[in-house]
């Protein structure tokens, strides 16, 4: 090479590390922005911001300045222009694409929430699009009444179907006096199983409150600091299988290890500020939920877990052993139902069915109790659309593992880690 032509290309790279540099600080810009608007959303609704770890004064100038929701639009739409000006740096690798394609959809998001807030009404499509990048698909009563066709053959009386369900469920009642034991178990195992394939930074744990009157059965309050707060709804009986259910979805693999690993490597390593705050009507609870459900099957798979309820959790509950296969055999097919609540909330917040009408289709089609069912309708009544991020979420985020590890559960193991450690969309999941 010629002095020359070496002149040329270190000018040329210079010129590519100021463009560089500049794009990293408009990106710290409006990330910072980002966090600030989601926070000032969250001072009209008290469910908006699921988690923050950031700058605690951040928060109280929220707080005091309570800007108006015409305001906090017209920022947000600003925002968004600002964005599409921003020039991506040269050979800005995949991870800084998603980045910004994550961002510009959390922000239209967070418009759409607006909109709700001011009084808008969206269908439940409408909401489930704006909010989670996501529409569920429609299930007929048809295909519910096959899967329930199945089940009447599994369980044994002449009674209503839901009558006969009830009481098989009731042998599988986890004891109130043995439930901490139980809980703990399959903590033990969920973690377990976590820690051979996802490496989680020193000091991460979690504590385990035992709640009442919530619409919710569990619920991972993020701290920060590698650290969650896990409550667990005890208005209800609790059933054996809710014991792994919840110590993975809430836990291992789930929403603390989820909520740990985009902490240690995009808010700390990357200095991505805008993953110190969770927007929880937003495309980012799609992966959340998706995720934590899917990630029961990751840590067990169908046989393992009937091994591990049958020699663990069975006996720590004081239940029988011996019927682990014919519960979860029922349990299976009552999974098919999992869609009918996703129906019960479309007509319900399409205003076709009432909140009573509501409860009975959970009651006859997705075999909920009704003090059950009604629990479930007061969680529509609070959340929305947002019964979608759990079936339609984990459908979603399986295919998408699936496709890209085939078989090998390992390769899962690495496809689900690499996914809740980027800033991937719904509708990137689809490619």
């Amino acid at each position: 090479m010629t002095r020359t032509h070496r002149a040329v290309a270190w000018v040329t790279a210079t010129g590519l590390l100021a463009v560089s540099h500049t794009c990293a600080a408009q990106m710290g810009n409006l990330s910072e922005r980002y966090v600030k608007l989601v926070l000032a959303v969250g001072v009209h609704d008290a469910d908006y911001v699921d988690a923050y770890y950031g700058p605690p004064e951040w928060r109280t100038a929220a707080a005091e300045q309570r800007r108006s929701i015409a305001d906090l639009d017209a920022d947000a739409a600003a925002w968004l222009r600002e964005l599409a000006d921003e020039v991506i740096a040269p050979g800005a690798d995949e991870i800084e694409r998603l980045r910004r394609s994550y961002l510009k959809t959390q922000v239209e998001s967070l418009r759409a929430r607006l909109k709700m807030l001011r009084g808008e009404r969206l269908t439940f499509d409408e909401e489930s699009a704006a909010l989670y990048d996501a529409v569920a698909p429609v299930h007929t009563e048809e295909e519910f009444r096959t899967v329930l066709g199945e089940l009447d053959a599994h369980l044994p009386g002449s009674g209503p179907l839901l009558e006969r369900y009830q009481a098989f469920r009731e042998r599988f009642v986890i004891p109130k006096d043995r439930l901490d034991a139980v809980f703990a178990a399959a903590i033990a195992g969920c973690r377990a199983r976590t820690l051979e394939h996802i490496a989680l930074p020193p000091g991460e744990s979690f504590t385990i409150e035992y709640v009442t009157n919530k619409s919710w059965s569990g619920y991972n309050w993020y701290q920060g600091n590698y650290r969650s707060l896990i409550q667990i709804n005890t208005d209800l009986p609790i059933y054996i299988e809710r014991a792994i259910d919840l110590a993975c979805h809430e836990g291992y693999p789930g929403h603390h290890v989820y909520n740990v690993l985009l902490e240690e490597h995009l808010t700390r390593e990357r200095g991505w500020q805008e993953f110190s705050v969770y927007a929880l009507f937003s495309p980012q609870s799609l992966i959340a939920e998706g995720t934590a459900n899917y990630g029961i099957e990751v840590a067990f798979p169908h046989a393992e877990r009937r091994r591990f309820e049958r020699d663990v959790l069975f006996p720590a509950a004081g239940l029988d052993a011996s019927r682990v296969d014919e519960y979860y055999d029922v349990l299976e097919l009552v999974e098919k139902l999992s869609y009918a609540g996703n129906e019960a909330a479309r007509r319900y917040r399409d205003g076709t069915i009432d909140a009573s009408a509501a409860a009975k289709w959970i009651e006859t089609y997705a075999l909920y109790s009704p003090e059950r069912a009604a629990q479930r309708v007061r969680f529509i009544d609070q959340y929305g659309a947002y019964v979608i991020n759990y079936n339609l979420g984990k459908d979603l985020v399986a295919s998408y593992v699936e496709r890209h590890a085939g078989a090998d559960p390992n390769r899962r193991w690495n496809e689900f880690a690499k996914l809740i450690s980027s800033p991937r969309l719904p509708s990137d999941l689809k490619d």
